[in-house]
């Protein structure tokens, strides 16, 4: 936790909200239908999944995962992949307008009972108990990540902030799992050492490689050993 410990989740977990129900409010007809970064999702397929997504955050937060799973199973959903694609699925033939109101109402519900709980309280989740601030840092790193997605606007005023918290979850994340790989940080770069091959990555780079969207100049064999984060 050494290397989050400047940082506030929830503080930074409202904020990305805050940044996609601004971008999602003023996307007109045409730009739900936008492709996104997210590979074979359109904009609207990112506000599906996000709105989806929260019937796993409740269920981690009700500490009932595993009944949650058992009855996704039932329906032919197994795997956080098929997850995301169902949750997807079934909000396309669904009135925008009630999409966004289901997000809008579920994640609040969901950062404002995470907030309540604090950062060393654990909860529910596929993995075991896990520490409420650390699963908010992961949130935070995938709410940042499909606001990207979708493009919605960082000022220039917060951008080398929002960076700063993406390294350190990036950092910590690689540490969770264990990855074969060696990060140093530097004054505005990350030394990547991994299975024999070097790389020098800006912030924004190594970022981008921990998230699964690597830069086109990245080595795939640096991108592939940082991936770490949804």
């Amino acid at each position: 936790m050494e290397l989050l410990k400047d940082f506030d989740p929830f503080d930074i977990f409202d904020a990305e909200a805050a940044r996609l129900d601004t971008f999602f409010s003023g996307v007109d007809a045409a730009g739900w239908e936008r492709p996104s970064r997210c590979a074979g999702w359109s904009v609207r397929d990112v506000l599906g999944h996000l709105a989806g997504e929260e019937m796993y955050n409740h269920a981690a937060l009700d500490g009932t995962v595993q009944q949650l799973m058992t009855r996704l199973a039932g329906e032919g959903v197994t795997g956080f992949n098929d997850f995301n694609e169902w949750c997807v699925r079934q909000r396309r033939a669904v009135p925008l307008a009630g999409v966004l109101a289901e997000w809008r109402e579920k994640n609040g519900e969901t950062r404002a009972r995470m907030r309540a709980l604090g950062r060393d309280a654990t909860l529910d989740t596929l993995a075991g108990p896990y520490p409420v601030g650390d699963q908010t840092f992961h949130y935070d790193s995938e709410y940042a990540t499909h606001a990207d997605d979708v493009g919605a606007p960082v000022t220039a005023d917060e951008a080398e902030g929002r960076t700063l918290w993406r390294v350190a979850v990036g950092r910590f994340a690689l540490g969770e799992h264990d990855a074969k790989v060696r990060v140093e940080q530097t004054a505005g770069h990350i030394r990547v050492h991994a299975d024999g091959h070097d790389a020098t990555l800006s912030y924004p780079e190594f970022v981008n490689a921990t998230v699964g969207r690597p830069d086109a100049g990245t080595d795939p064999r640096i991108a592939e050993a940082l991936r770490c984060l949804a």
